[in-house]
């Protein structure tokens, strides 16, 4: 059993290193922060986006003096990262107007990319703050085939309630970066 624990432990170490490699190209300048981690407990490889803010200058006339951000995770089954599950994505939008929360009935997700509309699902609320801002946290889960086809786009647009901003070059950028990590 210690042979396996240690055999797993040095496999977990040199995971992320892999990725790096199998992907030949070097870091990108997105300014996003993936990492890749192993939870023992849902038994997969978890290739992640850490938060990144997508605008700040206010989206598309409906959502004022707002931030939002995203953040991504690949899941894959086991110790690998050549098969995807699924994809969680969760978007957080920050606001100093309390009347901006999106409603139960205005968390539907579509992306437009290349065109293609994407009518993603549900996003389910995953926290709210209010201190001097109002921070809200929407998720979802879809399959990988939507992420890659968001991934391989020259442009991204998404839509939640009445909420739309674009994914900018670096968000995008970021989103190739990380497809990148799974072996294919």
């Amino acid at each position: 059993m210690r042979i396996l624990n240690r055999a797993s432990i040095v496999v977990l170490l040199l995971l992320p290193l892999c990725f790096s490699a199998a992907t030949g190209r070097p870091q990108s300048n997105h300014g996003g922060k993936i990492q890749t981690t192993y939870d023992g407990f849902t038994q997969e490889t978890i290739v992640s986006l850490r938060k990144m803010r997508i605008s700040c200058d206010g989206i598309k006339s409906t959502f004022k003096n707002a931030c939002v951000s995203v953040s991504v995770s690949l899941h894959c089954p086991g110790v690998q990262a050549s098969k995807v599950n699924n994809v969680s994505m969760q978007l957080m939008f920050e606001t100093s107007a309390w009347d901006q929360r999106h409603a139960l009935d205005q968390r539907g997700l579509i992306v437009v990319a290349n065109n293609e509309t994407l009518r993603v699902g549900q996003m389910k609320l995953i926290n709210q703050a209010v201190n001097d801002s109002m921070t809200e946290t929407l998720g979802i889960e879809f399959p990988y085939q939507t992420f890659k086809k968001m991934a391989d786009a020259q442009f991204v647009e998404m839509q939640v309630g009445p909420t739309r901003f674009m994914l900018r070059n670096k968000n995008l950028d970021a989103f190739r970066d990380l497809d990148g990590r799974i072996v294919k």
